[in-house]
């Protein structure tokens, strides 16, 4: 028997933690909206698989352990299995399963988990990568997919899953470590992150209230429970998954190619404010312009901890601190 790396002790105990909590609050919820048995448990146990693979695209020793003892075919395999399992989960008991559905999820999941098993790292095929994976969040397709009649919001175990698999492609099977990517920010980390989030402060959100994007809610109360949970949400998931697409691989991949870290820069920024131009109503200008200073700021603490760990902490506050003082 190998023995296991001590550091996976950690992913075990952070996995198990998490299925207590996420079951807990899965069964709190469904019981808050009245959702039937026959839908709440087979969704909470899609979930709780989505959450094993997503941790471990978090955790450095587990990529590591997946890199040491799987081929990189068999790891592809594993990412496409891993990636439609939670689907499938949910989706047949609770009659929400189609195949028109089911084979495109299947086509966008074998393209993303093969992708570098049959091309090599180049700048082509890493700018293919990129558009593809932003070409399937913008075509909303998830929205189709990942239905339910009992619950609203299910393509959210979309989002997550692209996020895993779309990370374990790049950072194991490319061979992409070097962005620190990880859901626990290190103290410097933190420091820095804090630092440019006070950066952005007197630049962003009077930008955004001159604009008119935004305007102070002093009525409604905050509360320290909803304020912690917006952080940590935003932080792992959004912050996560944006931080990653356009620090850790744009920004990072365009320095690389260019040797101008200044100029890539510029251009994640522009592009991170750009893909905000749909929000609420397209061509939101306004939203574009304010999470391109913002993208600069958040490129500005990933260049400096060299992580995107860092910069997920700017992000992270920006949209706690916009959720719980603004209106929108």
């Amino acid at each position: 028997m190998m023995p296991m790396h001590p550091r996976l002790g950690a992913f075990r105990a952070a996995l198990l933690t998490g299925w207590i909590v996420l079951s807990v609050a899965g069964l709190l919820y469904v019981h808050q909206k009245n959702i039937p048995a026959w839908a709440a448990i087979p969704i909470i146990a899609a979930f709780l698989v989505e959450y094993s693979f997503y941790l471990a695209s978090g955790f450095e020793p587990a990529r590591r352990w997946l890199h040491d003892h799987l081929s990189r075919p068999w790891l592809a395999v594993l990412l496409a299995v891993g990636a439609a399992l939670p689907y499938l989960i949910y989706s047949i008991p609770t009659g929400a399963f189609h195949w028109t559905a089911f084979i495109v999820l299947c086509a966008m999941i074998a393209v993303v988990s093969f992708w570098y098993v049959a091309l090599g790292p180049s700048i082509i095929a890493d700018t293919l990568f990129l558009l593809l994976l932003a070409a399937i969040v913008l075509s909303h397709s998830f929205d189709h997919i990942y239905t339910s009649s009992a619950v609203k919001g299910m393509s959210i175990l979309g989002h997550l899953m692209l996020i895993h698999t779309g990370a374990l492609a790049a950072l194991v099977l490319r061979g992409g470590e070097g962005m620190a990517f990880g859901f626990i920010p290190s103290q410097k980390e933190l420091i820095i992150g804090v630092q440019y989030f006070f950066y952005f402060l007197p630049v962003g959100f009077p930008l955004a209230l001159w604009l008119g994007v935004a305007h102070l809610n002093f009525t409604a109360g905050v509360l320290l429970w909803k304020t912690i949970a917006y952080f940590f949400g935003a932080l792992w998931v959004t912050a996560l998954s944006e931080e990653f697409f356009f620090r850790g691989l744009l920004q990072h991949w365009l320095t690389e190619w260019t040797s101008r870290p200044w100029l890539s820069l510029g251009a994640a920024s522009i592009l991170y404010g750009a893909s905000h131009l749909g929000f609420r109503a397209f061509p939101n200008w306004k939203m574009a312009v304010i999470d391109s200073f913002l993208g600069c700021f958040c490129g500005l603490a990933f260049r400096k901890a060299g992580s995107i760990r860092a910069s997920m902490v700017t992000h992270a506050l920006v949209v706690t601190l916009w959720r719980t003082l603004f209106v929108s």
